[in-house]
């Protein structure tokens, strides 16, 4: 069985949610929805995780040269923090 894409698996959880809040499933069918919206809910965050471990950051040094690094979210954070009190 192939895995299907996260944006495939987003659309149907959207659904899943649509059809949970309109509230006119029977128990069994909520129920059924439930369970799969769980599984593709656990899917899609896999993907993210995935994918966020692949993100890499191309810096330029003073030389010109290209350094890749891998993505270093606790930097990216405070870089951001540092920007919205006004520091650089």
């Amino acid at each position: 069985m192939v895995e299907m894409k996260f944006e495939e698996a987003l659309k149907k959880l959207e659904k899943i949610v649509k059809d949970l809040e309109d509230g006119n499933l029977s128990l069994d069918d909520a129920l059924d929805k439930y369970e799969e919206g769980i599984k593709l809910s656990k899917l899609c965050a896999k993907k993210l995780e995935a994918a966020k471990k692949k993100v890499e950051i191309l810096l330029k040094s003073e030389d010109g040269a290209v350094d890749l690094r891998p993505f270093d979210e606790t930097a990216a954070e405070e870089k951001v923090e540092g920007k919205k009190k006004g520091q650089k």
